[in-house]
């Protein structure tokens, strides 16, 4: 397992790559869509604060696996919010 070091950098990069596909596609199309590109930037920083909260306080400090499980389901956690939120963007752009 990587360190918890390097789960926060993770974290901290697939959400930067998010708001800068977000800030990216707003540059492009001016005036449209700006309050849900918005709102998507909103909820990429609410799930970065939440996934770094979680790694800062493990549950099952003291049992290895407890831990080991806990540390996975944060980085499953970033994988598919961070997916959600691609998605998202990506519904804007076909309209």
């Amino acid at each position: 397992m990587a360190s918890v070091r390097e789960l926060k950098k993770d974290i901290d990069y697939l959400v930067f790559e998010v708001v800068s596909d977000c800030l990216v596609y707003a540059n492009l199309h001016i005036d449209d869509n700006t309050q849900k590109v918005s709102e998507i930037i909103e909820d990429a920083v609410e799930l970065r604060n939440d996934l770094i909260a979680k790694v800062n306080q493990p549950e099952g400090k003291g049992d290895t696996k407890a831990v080991k499980l806990h540390f996975k389901n944060i980085r499953k956690e970033l994988f598919t919010g961070v997916d959600k939120l691609f998605d998202s963007l990506s519904s804007l752009s076909k309209k």
